[in-house]
């Protein structure tokens, strides 16, 4: 039973049934959004729920029937813990307090699309892997905001009170900047009081946008690197004892063949 429960757990086939039923929730999911699909098609929608749920629970069964008795490496496994989390979630009635809850379970549901795609796997470890470096990077971009903040009140707040007028506003300004939707307004609004003032937004532009940002994305693709290493050591498997004896065993034999077939040529 557990052979059997492994082979299922490990089939190509079983996964790809897996990752339809992800997506048919996601679409069941968009389709109760609609009152007009609720009104007409709403029986079928919420046994469909439901089917995919139990489906759900009898994969989480065949994997913790694979690994049996030793259960840690079930719940010892972070994907299997989110995936047997949202189960448990999915379970809470959709009644009274607790309806937006299950309502949340559900919709949480297609983010196990994450846990069954090994790429997509990589990528959100990658980029848990990647916070304590951006930490430091968000902490350098913080400073030079701040600098930017303080400059830029007592800059333009006269001329331009509404992108300038205190602090929190200079920061809202400077992060719309960032994101390079229609700086170039506020931009021409401070040239209007000085024509150098471009001088101020396009240094900011560059150290933030070109530079800081570049950051991020070499942080990310490093850890992106190392995690594919460790994935394929992790796909290395030791060999084992007896697997080394066999190996040694099948090599004297052949070196002993080998000797022979030369004594007899030479003889």
């Amino acid at each position: 039973m557990r052979q059997g429960a492994q082979r299922i757990a490990e089939s190509r086939g079983f996964e790809y049934f897996i990752v339809a039923l992800i997506l048919i929730n996601a679409v069941i999911l968009g389709m109760e959004t609609s009152p007009s699909m609720e009104a007409d098609y709403g029986k079928y929608l919420h046994w469909g729920n439901r089917l995919i749920l139990a489906v759900f629970i009898i994969e989480a069964m065949i994997k913790i029937v694979a690994v049996a008795p030793r259960l840690r490496l079930y719940f010892g496994n972070g994907w299997n813990l989110f995936d047997f989390s949202i189960i448990v979630l999915s379970l809470v009635p959709a009644t009274g307090q607790f309806a937006m809850i299950a309502r949340l379970a559900r919709l949480l549901r297609v983010f196990r699309l994450i846990t069954v795609i090994p790429e997509l796997r990589l990528i959100v470890a990658t980029l848990i892997k990647s916070i304590p470096s951006m930490g430091n990077i968000m902490l350098l971009i913080g400073v030079i905001f701040y600098m930017y903040a303080v400059a830029g009140f007592h800059i333009f707040h006269e001329h331009d009170p509404t992108h300038w007028r205190d602090l929190p506003i200079s920061l809202l300004t400077l992060f719309r900047i960032l994101t390079l939707e229609d700086w170039t307004d506020v931009m021409y609004t401070a040239m209007e009081m000085n024509p150098y003032a471009w001088i101020y937004f396009v240094t900011f532009v560059i150290i933030c946008t070109f530079v800081v940002i570049n950051l991020f994305i070499a942080v990310v693709l490093n850890n992106l690197d190392e995690a594919k290493n460790e994935r394929l050591l992790k796909l290395i498997e030791p060999v084992s004892k007896e697997e080394l004896i066999k190996e040694l065993q099948a090599t004297q034999s052949t070196l002993t063949r080998l000797s022979k077939a030369l004594e007899k040529h030479g003889a």
